[in-house]
């Protein structure tokens, strides 16, 4: 018959190694994780922007990876208008070759704009998608490329055009 230590000892070595297992997993996790992002400052005669968007990836092989990320942006031309402008996006990348790289991004921007009252424009609060199909070089943790939004509208996106050249950073 087994005693109450030896039943003791085998929960203590069996909760320890589901533990260990448990924590090694989650180790794993972590290592195919890579944060990135970006900072945007504009500033000139009256106006001003600035952007905060971190992003993560999950690195699935050596050639696909997906991830999240995030946007926030203030803007403010004295006396003509204040926006601000809060989304996400969901993105995915394919390398061909170590140095091409493929892009897809969906991005999903509320833009909240209120106008100055002289101007008798009505303020703006809607919400603009993006898919941009994307195309790049890349160089270790840096891609440089271009991409085009699919889903462009002239009159709602925030963009100026639905060609933008981009540099990704992820560590």
């Amino acid at each position: 018959m087994i005693n109450k230590n030896t039943v003791l000892i085998i929960l203590v070595v069996l909760f320890s190694l589901n533990h260990l297992i448990a924590q090694q997993k989650t180790n794993d996790f972590w290592n195919h994780v890579r944060f990135g992002g970006g900072i945007g400052l504009n500033f000139g005669d009256g106006f001003f922007s600035g952007t905060l968007a971190p992003n993560a990836i999950y690195e699935f092989d050596r050639f696909f990876a997906a991830g999240i990320g995030l946007n926030a942006t203030f803007d403010n031309q004295k006396n003509v208008y204040k926006s601000t402008i809060l989304g996400g996006s969901l993105i995915g990348l394919f390398n061909v070759i170590n140095e091409i790289q493929l892009s897809a991004e969906f991005e999903q921007l509320n833009i909240n704009r209120k106008y100055n009252i002289n101007l008798n424009t009505p303020d703006d609060n809607y919400w603009s998608p993006a898919l941009f199909i994307g195309a790049g070089y890349r160089n270790g943790n840096v891609t440089f490329g271009i991409r085009y939004d699919v889903l462009y509208d002239k009159n709602k996106s925030i963009y100026i055009d639905p060609w933008a050249p981009f540099v990704r950073f992820y560590f």
